[in-house]
This record gives C-alpha cells, sequence and structure tokens, in this order.
C-alpha cells in the first residue's frame, strides 16, 4: 500500500491489478510543463526546382519575393513579369526543444503555400524562423528531403506520397535562447499525457512513497486528472531531483474506449472494452449505376445527323444477412464476434455505432 498525498490516508491503487493496467514509468506518462517546446515558423523560397515551381501568374506573392530577394542581395530587379517556374514560396515550421542553446541545430519542416507541384530537388534559401512574440529565434537553410513523388504526361498522372512538403534535417540553427529558470524553480508541475484521476493519484503516491524515504517528507499533490505538482526539497538541484522521480514505476490506467477513423476504415478497440449481449443484423443495399451510351446512325442517303443517346442500367442489390448474437465479455471475444459477422471495417464501424446507441457499448466512442 502506498501513502496518498492528501492527509497520510492509505490507498491500493498503485497495487491494483487488471487487465488494463501497465507498469510504466513516471517519464512515459507524464512530461513537466516547465519543460515545454516552443513553436516557430517562418515565410521562405525553395529554389532550384525542375520546373515545378509556382506559377507566378497565380502566386504574385512568389514573385515579390524573388523582387525582394535580389534586392537584398545588390541585385536590381528589372520592370516586368519574371518568368522562372524553379521557385516555390513555403512556409517554414520547427519544434524549438526546451533548454535549447544558441548554436544548436533543430529539425525543419518545409510546406508548399502557391501552386507548385512538387518541391523536390529544391534548396531552402536563409528563412528567419520567429516564435509569437516577433523575435527570431532561428534561421533555416539547406536542401528539402522530399519522399513523395508526381509524374504527370499529356493524359494520365501518378502521384505517390505529398510531394509539396519535406523536411530538412538539422536545418535550422538556433540563434537566440528560450529564457528560462528551470535552475531556480521550487514547484514543478506534471503534465499527464492521457488525463486519468486514478494515474493521477498513484504518480502522486509513488513519489510521495519514494520522498519519504529520500527526504522524509511528502511532495507531491494530486490537482486534478491531469496534473500532479510536486515541490522540490532543500538541497537538491532540480534537475537532479527530478531526474531521481521521472524513472519510479506506477500502474496507468486506461480508459475502456473504442476509436474509428471513417475515412481509412481504422478501427482500435481497447483493452477494457465491454459489449452487452445483443443481436445484430448487418446487410448493405448494393446500387449500381452504368452509363452505356449508345451511337445512333441516320437511315441511309437521309439529312440526319449522328448523334449519341444516352442509355443508364441501374442494378440493385440486397446481400442476405442473418441475425447473429454478439457478447464481448473480454477484448478477444468481442474480435473474434466482429470477425464472425465477417463485414467490412466500414460495416464494423457502423455496427459499432449502433451497438453504442442501444447502450450496449460499455466504452466512450470516438469518431474522428
Amino acid at each position: 500500500m502506498a501513502t496518498s498525498g492528501d492527509g497520510g490516508r492509505q490507498t491500493t491503487l498503485n497495487s491494483g491489478t487488471g487487465a488494463n493496467l501497465v507498469n510504466v514509468r513516471i517519464k512515459d506518462v507524464a512530461s513537466l510543463q516547465e519543460a515545454r517546446d516552443n513553436q516557430v515558423v517562418g515565410y521562405g523560397l525553395v529554389i532550384g526546382l525542375n520546373g515545378s515551381g509556382d506559377s507566378l501568374r497565380n502566386s504574385p506573392f512568389t514573385e515579390q519575393s524573388i523582387r525582394a530577394m535580389l534586392e537584398n542581395l545588390g541585385i536590381a530587379s528589372e520592370d516586368g513579369r519574371a518568368r522562372v517556374r524553379n521557385v516555390a514560396a513555403v512556409i517554414v515550421t520547427a519544434n524549438l526543444p526546451a533548454f535549447v542553446q544558441a548554436g544548436a541545430r533543430i529539425d525543419i519542416n518545409v510546406s508548399s503555400l502557391g501552386d507548385a507541384s512538387s518541391l523536390a530537388g529544391g534548396t531552402l534559401v536563409m528563412t528567419p524562423l520567429k516564435a509569437p512574440d516577433g523575435e527570431i529565434y532561428a534561421v533555416a537553410q539547406g536542401s528539402v528531403l522530399v519522399s513523395g513523388f508526381n509524374a504527370q504526361g499529356k493524359a494520365e498522372q501518378v502521384t505517390q506520397g505529398v510531394p509539396t512538403s519535406g523536411r530538412v534535417p538539422n536545418g535550422a540553427i538556433v540563434e537566440r535562447e528560450v529564457k528560462a529558470r528551470f535552475a531556480d524553480e521550487n514547484v514543478l508541475t506534471l503534465q499527464l499525457f492521457n488525463p486519468d484521476f486514478s494515474t493521477s493519484v498513484r504518480i502522486a503516491d509513488a513519489i510521495n512513497d519514494y520522498a519519504r524515504h529520500r527526504f522524509g517528507k511528502r511532495v507531491a499533490g494530486e490537482q486534478d486528472s491531469r496534473v500532479v505538482v510536486i515541490r522540490k526539497p532543500e538541497g537538491v538541484s532540480t534537475a537532479r531531483f527530478y531526474a531521481e522521480l521521472e524513472n519510479l514505476m506506477i500502474m496507468s490506467d486506461t480508459p475502456a474506449r473504442v476509436v474509428v477513423d471513417e475515412r481509412t476504415g481504422t478501427i482500435v478497440i481497447g483493452n477494457e472494452v465491454k459489449i452487452s449481449r445483443v443481436a445484430i443484423s448487418h446487410g448493405t443495399l448494393t446500387v449500381r449505376i452504368t452509363e452505356q451510351p449508345r451511337v445512333v446512325q441516320p437511315e441511309p442517303f437521309s439529312r440526319g445527323e449522328t448523334a449519341v443517346e444516352d442509355a443508364t442500367v441501374i442494378e440493385t442489390e440486397t446481400p442476405t444477412s442473418k441475425l447473429a448474437l454478439l457478447d464481448g465479455p473480454d477484448l478477444q471475444t468481442l474480435v473474434a464476434g466482429l470477425n464472425r459477422l465477417g463485414v467490412k471495417p466500414d460495416g464494423i464501424i457502423a455496427i459499432l455505432q449502433g451497438i453504442k446507441s442501444a447502450g450496449a457499448l460499455q466504452a466512450d466512442l470516438v469518431v474522428q
């Protein structure tokens, strides 16, 4: 048993057992609020494209950027419109890690802003990256790596992946560090990745159990389902103190949840999901519409004209469906029962939504 951080009452949360409990480290389920990342963004140009850049007629901002860049380099641009197709305007984004110092390198993401068809083979020109405070924190430049490709002919086009976005590994140099006073912090705030009251209490109990033996007092308290507040004792640095806590083992709990993505047909069912016994009949009406236009010729030696006559064939099909019992006291039985129905993922999504509406799904259904 562990002692909770609220009045010294006893709890058995950390000694609980169950299929949904996983023994994990604190660092795997929570992060320090004081060690958060910061986002930066910038606008730049990718040059060196093989005719796959922006069409300056549809992306006038690209032409304006080209002229401004040339003027900054001391090259006077002539009047009239440019005709280049090897330049694309892009938005550059990056995450500035916590405690990063000036001179460090970070990865950046590059995404097309205009109508460029591909960024493959391009080079990002020096681009300042700003934070919401308007200050420049990094400068990005380098060759853009694109995983997708685009091949186009007169009658067909093949596209794989997303050729209009890419990455530049270590493509930005940090010019300014984010002001942080982590070493002076006396109160640390842990934020859970997945809010859960039981997990929050278990983290506080595990930290207090360790702190009673290490420092002779309790230092943590659960604030809600997401936040655990930790007070640093005297005589130890903040970094060393948290390093001792982040590897403590706790029993993490997960809610019963079903997540479905209707666009891709992806279904994720949690281990604790249960379904009360229900009877299900699933059948899909298929309607097939086929256009078969016919060419109608005029009579010989007549003044008629050749015409195209529309012809539409509509077929309907209703497959036979059986009434089946579905009972899911555990995950394995639930999956086996869904597989016995012999339906595709989109059909399983409809079945799960129907079971939820009937009140038989003992879980939270999340539709994305």
